[in-house]
């Protein structure tokens, strides 16, 4: 695990303490939705890419 990775984790805790539930609720939302823009990004196809 990195310094980078580290300090997110390190702040994602924070949020969820400072702010409750509700941030929980962004930060997976988040996440959610990262995921879903890499799994869209995996299955675009360009066209050009099967010359």
């Amino acid at each position: 695990m990195t310094i980078d990775q580290v300090g997110d984790v390190v702040l994602a805790v924070l949020a969820v303490r400072v702010f409750g539930r509700d941030a929980a609720l962004l930060l997976r939302r988040a996440a959610a939705a990262g995921v879903r823009t890499g799994v869209s990004e995996l299955l675009r196809t360009d066209g050009e890419g099967d010359r």
